[in-house]
């Protein structure tokens, strides 16, 4: 099913009251359900601009985004952050809180102006710790942990925040590689298990290939290109993206490279 519709959406910002900047124009891409969509192009380009837009967090220059088949723009803050949970790069600078209660956060668009969690709230805040493999350290201070499990608390919030739709804005960013493989699969099974639509960013371009279902490319000369990794390869823009003098790319046993030219 689709759940993000990008309807001749143009992207970008706004330089003050009369002058706006946009970065990308008439886009027109959909999101569905049960998916893995990955968001790759080089730096610059407007792949936050576009996060940033879909997640509510700056205007719709022109054109339509729809969620769930709904006009961003009709939406409520309450009811966006119903529709919608967050993963920015940049992790809480906290030093009193448990993991718990950082997880715990994701009920705040159910719990009221004082944030207080009932029996029901905490059920769900102890699956979602569950769903991401960190009970054990559920009592633990958040600032002791280590990226990878930093991470995953917060992916585990917004998993709380029961949305059904999750947008991550570089999740593997500052993780070593295995910790970078554990955070890709484990967003794919919660997709696919969990009837979720995840949606984020990503430098790792062979991480993204192998396991998104999805890839949207974006680049200035043909705008946001989207399929699966073989057809985008297929098409020979993840040729284009990524070969350089001294790198290129194939696809090998379904199995994509970046290697050293001969």
């Amino acid at each position: 099913m689709e759940t993000i519709v990008l309807k001749d959406l143009s992207i970008g910002y706004r330089i003050n009251k009369k002058t706006t900047k946009t970065v990308l124009s008439m886009l027109n891409a959909a999101i569905f359900s049960k998916q893995l969509t990955c968001l790759i192009g080089a730096n610059g380009v407007g792949k936050s601009t576009l996060l940033r837009t879909i997640s509510a967090f700056q205007p719709v220059i022109s054109g339509q985004i729809l969620l769930n088949g709904q006009d961003i723009g009709t939406l409520s803050i309450k009811q966006l952050s119903q529709l919608i949970s967050v993963v920015l790069t940049d992790k809480p600078d906290v030093q009193n809180m448990t993991v718990n209660e950082i997880v715990g956060l994701g009920r705040s668009p159910y719990t009221g102006f004082w944030g207080t969690l009932k029996k029901h709230d905490q059920e769900i805040v102890d699956n979602a710790l569950q769903m991401v493999g960190i009970m054990s350290l559920k009592r633990s201070p958040f600032h002791a942990l280590s990226d990878g499990e930093k991470q995953k608390t917060m992916i585990a919030k917004a998993l709380a925040q029961e949305t059904p739709i999750i947008i991550l804005d570089e999740p593997t960013a500052f993780l070593d590689y295995p910790s970078k493989v554990d955070v890709m699969q484990l967003l794919k099974r919660l997709a696919h298990d969990m009837d979720k639509t995840i949606f984020l960013s990503t430098h790792d371009l062979e991480l993204a290939l192998q396991i998104a279902d999805t890839i949207w490319l974006m680049d200035k000369a043909n705008g946001l290109s989207t399929g699966t990794a073989e057809e985008l390869y297929e098409q020979g823009l993840i040729r284009k993206f990524v070969n350089k003098d001294d790198i290129y790319f194939h696809l090998f046993n379904n199995t994509h490279h970046t290697t050293d030219a001969p």
